[in-house]
C-alpha cells in the first residue's frame, strides 16, 4: 500500500480547516498558501471530499470552505479510503474484488486478511484531532 499525494494532502487540507474552523469558511488560496500546495490540484481534492460530505464549500466573497463535523468525528481510514479508493494490501481483498479461485488454497491469504485488519483498524482508531495534536 502506498499512499497517493492526494490521500496525503488531503489529510494536511483537513488538519488546517481544523486549526482554522473558528474564523469559518477558510478560502481555498489560503489554505493552499499554508500547505504550499497548488491551488488547481487542491481543487480537486476540495472537490472529491465535498462530494463525500467531508467538507462543505461556498462561492463568492465570505466563501470557501470548512469542515461538516467536528475533527474528532473524522477518522484517518475514512480519508484515505475516499481519497485512494482502497487501502487493501493486496488486490482479492480490494471491496468490489472477484473472488479469487485459489482462495480456498491461498497460504498467504490469512496473512494479507490478518494485514489488512491492522491496517484498517489503525487507521480508523486515528481521528483528525489526534493529528492536530503537536
Amino acid at each position: 500500500m502506498l499512499i497517493s499525494t492526494r490521500g496525503r494532502y488531503a489529510l494536511r487540507v483537513l488538519i488546517d480547516l481544523a486549526e482554522y474552523e473558528e474564523d469559518g469558511y477558510t478560502p481555498l488560496k489560503d489554505i493552499a498558501g499554508r500547505q504550499d500546495i497548488s491551488q488547481k490540484y487542491m481543487e480537486s481534492i476540495m472537490t472529491m471530499l465535498s462530494k463525500n460530505k467531508l467538507v462543505e464549500g461556498v462561492h463568492g466573497k465570505g466563501g470557501g470552505y470548512r469542515l461538516n463535523r467536528s475533527p474528532e468525528d473524522y477518522s484517518v481510514g475514512e480519508i484515505l479510503r475516499i481519497t485512494e479508493g482502497t487501502l487493501a494490501p493486496v488486490a482479492c481483498l480490494e471491496r468490489d474484488a472477484q473472488p479469487c479461485p485459489r482462495a480456498a488454497d491461498c497460504r498467504t491469504l490469512p496473512l494479507w486478511d490478518k494485514l489488512n485488519d491492522m491496517i484498517t483498524g489503525y487507521l480508523d482508531s486515528v481521528s483528525l484531532a489526534d493529528l492536530m495534536k503537536k
